[in-house]
């Protein structure tokens, strides 16, 4: 039973996503391949940080919001071994996805990432290739990648249907 004080969804604003953020221990390295990949540029950065910022992570040394388009990534760079959680903690989301206007565009995000793994600039936390486009019984079409952080992405084609 709802408390009487509690207001209802329905009465709530709406929502939008401002940004993902990104936890690394690399902080050039990942910029980099987020510029390459995506083709964000750096919207600004900061190395300043309030006690609740320490707080809440840990090791913090330099923050950047990267931009593509209207996706906004924010790069927290902490230092290295700070990023450690124990199992409880390391619970994040498990992945983000993207939407794609057409099963040509899924391919060209694929080979993209395929192109820039292969080629050797740079690190990745788990070396993992993307996988195979995946077709399910809607016709739905997507493809998971890792950045070079172990950061999953999903990329996904959704037909005109019911979802």
């Amino acid at each position: 039973m709802r408390e009487a004080s509690m207001p209802s969804v329905k009465s709530m604003p709406p929502v939008s996503v401002h940004h993902v953020g990104v936890q690394t221990a690399d902080l050039d390295n990942s910029i980099s391949w987020y510029q390459e990949f995506f083709g964000c540029t750096v919207s600004w950065t900061l190395d300043t940080f309030s006690a609740l910022t320490h707080s809440r992570l840990p090791g913090i040394e330099r923050l950047a919001e990267l931009r593509y388009g209207d996706v906004r990534f924010h790069h927290i760079g902490v230092k290295s071994g700070a990023a450690e959680r124990s199992p409880a903690e390391a619970n994040q989301f498990q992945h983000v996805c993207f939407a794609v206007g057409s099963p040509t565009e899924l391919e060209a995000w694929r080979s993209r990432w395929l192109e820039l793994y292969a080629c050797g600039r740079w690190t990745f936390a788990v070396p993992e290739r993307a996988t195979d486009i995946d077709v399910d019984k809607d016709g739905v079409r997507s493809f998971y990648a890792l950045d070079p952080n172990g950061l999953e992405y999903e990329f996904t084609y959704v037909p005109d249907g019911p979802r």
